[in-house]
């Protein structure tokens, strides 16, 4: 089961500034690259580091760890390098008008 949470105001997403964001007990990382928007998990899987404060890269459509280097991607949540080997979660994002919509699992937290 899911459900449908209002994650922020469009216009709080920078494009090509990821952004922390914690709702309903979830650790988001936001990305907007151009009209796109993307949600994963915020906690690297590898050392609970944010995401959020890593690099962004646009080519790649991923989050590298500001700590150990892993980068994630931000379609599937998977790594693209060591250390890492797990993937982090993956968020359906939708825009509404200008509210940034996430779908949030019920009993994952």
């Amino acid at each position: 089961m899911s459900r449908l949470v209002r994650l922020c105001h469009l216009g709080a997403l920078v494009d090509g500034q990821p952004v922390r964001i914690d709702i309903d007990g979830h650790r988001i990382a936001a990305v907007r690259i151009e009209d796109d928007v993307y949600a994963i998990g915020d906690r690297c899987s590898h050392a609970n580091f944010s995401l959020s404060e890593g690099y962004l890269d646009i080519e790649q459509c991923s989050l590298e760890c500001p700590k150990h280097g892993s980068n994630f991607s931000l379609v599937t949540g998977e790594p693209g390098s060591f250390p890492a080997t797990r993937p982090v979660p993956v968020y359906a994002v939708t825009v509404d008008g200008d509210d940034v919509i996430v779908e949030l699992p019920e009993d994952d937290q």
